[in-house]
């Protein structure tokens, strides 16, 4: 069972969930937010500072990159993309990774301050995979530069060794169903439109003038490899994730260079019109209770399209497949034994295998929802113990040497 701490905390937390569901309920109606634009973050939420400066071994920035709506982007680059020696700062890029005053307190005391796409050129530069984040949140709170997020995104980069992108999409009710969604598959052309881009000014296209140049951002495009590309979802994240994927496969060469090699799915939000055991059963389980996350689902679908069966909720139902199973990437779904949601992610798992995808589950005794993931658990053995479960199976399909990992 759960310690005590554990269960004291999930009481206040369940009570400050419902005040602020309440709340946003309550001025749904009154809001004057646009929500083509909308919000990506709420302001009692702690959020860390964009900050390039190596901590802990990842440098992170944040960067908005569409000016009709609030999506954001927080990107957090490992530093074993660095050289392994240290640079002469008299040349012209040793001057941007050499250490500064202004990095003083920092825990490496390195700033990668990033470089212009022109001195791309003619460089070779080490390339890791890009993970593609959502975080979680009922779609109606959290962000991708909150200190729980931060923390897992930096965890996953060094594990995995990878680019990993969190994705601030729009939240409800300023910007219901399906503006997360469209939001995701968003972020998916611009990562692609990136990788073109670095394409061409490696080539040194004449088409490729100095405006185009500015478009490039430089950490994918000196150390992302677009063709091992990976989703990662946490909770409604595990949603958009597969969401996400769907249109990939939809897509197919049309988002070259990029390549979904795979997706992780932690703790679904998936949900449906007929209860199932774990639905019934636990009901009013640790820190996310049923009832709780249905006043979230509420507030993101209209009241008009409400249905629990909608395709957001419930990707088995034939009206939002999309593209057969079969065809889907390899998927990893993780579940927690005290997770009224858990069954709906064991389902989808097992209709993958039968498709014959790859499709392993990861079942943890004595855990909750979001227990690898919320900030109070992240330092628990289960939290830890998942990360680098998942970053064992994933090796699998991001590795230059070929399936030598197995789970």
């Amino acid at each position: 069972m759960p310690p005590l701490s554990l269960k004291l905390h999930s009481l206040f937390f369940k009570y400050h969930l419902r005040h602020q569901l309440h709340n946003l309920t309550q001025s749904a109606q009154l809001q004057n937010t646009d929500p083509k634009f909308g919000i990506t973050s709420r302001p009692e939420e702690p959020v860390v500072p964009a900050n390039p400066t190596f901590q802990n071994g990842v440098a992170t920035k944040n960067i908005h990159i569409d000016p009709n709506s609030s999506l954001s982007l927080r990107i957090f680059l490992p530093d074993t993309v660095l050289p392994l020696k240290a640079p002469n700062p008299t040349s012209r890029v040793g001057a941007l990774l050499s250490p500064s005053p202004a990095c003083s307190n920092s825990d490496d005391g390195v700033v990668y301050r990033g470089y212009s796409p022109d001195q791309l050129v003619g460089r070779r530069h080490r390339k890791v995979p890009i993970f593609l984040q959502f975080h979680g949140g009922g779609f109606v709170s959290g962000s991708n530069d909150t200190s729980w997020n931060d923390a897992f995104c930096r965890r996953m980069a060094k594990l995995c060794d990878a680019i990993v992108v969190a994705v601030g999409y729009r939240l409800a009710p300023e910007s219901p169903y399906p503006a997360a969604f469209e939001d995701g598959v968003t972020v998916l052309k611009w990562v692609a439109k990136q990788a073109n881009l670095a394409l061409v000014q490696k080539g040194r296209s004449r088409i490729f003038d100095s405006f185009g140049s500015s478009m490039v951002e430089p950490w994918l495009a000196a150390h992302g490899d677009p063709s091992r590309c990976v989703l990662l979802g946490v909770s409604c994240g595990a949603n958009l994730a597969d969401y996400v994927a769907r249109k990939a496969v939809e897509a197919g060469d049309l988002l070259d260079p990029i390549k979904v090699v795979a997706q992780v799915l932690m703790y679904p939000f998936f949900i449906g019109s007929t209860p199932t055991r774990s639905e019934i059963k636990l009901a009013n389980s640790y820190l996310f209770d049923k009832a709780t996350c249905m006043l979230a689902w509420k507030l993101f679908q209209t009241e008009e399209e409400f249905d629990l069966d909608h395709p957001a909720g419930n990707p088995l139902m034939p009206a939002g497949r999309g593209p057969p199973l079969k065809t889907m990437p390899p998927t990893l779904t993780v579940v927690a034994q005290h997770d009224w949601m858990r069954d709906r992610g064991i389902a989808y798992s097992e209709e993958l295998r039968k498709a014959n995808v790859d499709a392993p589950l990861l079942d943890y005794k004595d855990t909750v929802h979001e227990f690898a993931t919320l900030d109070v658990l992240l330092e628990t053995p289960q939290a830890k113990a998942c990360a680098e479960d998942i970053t064992i199976w994933v090796k699998k399909y991001i590795s230059l040497r070929g399936h030598e990992f197995s789970y």
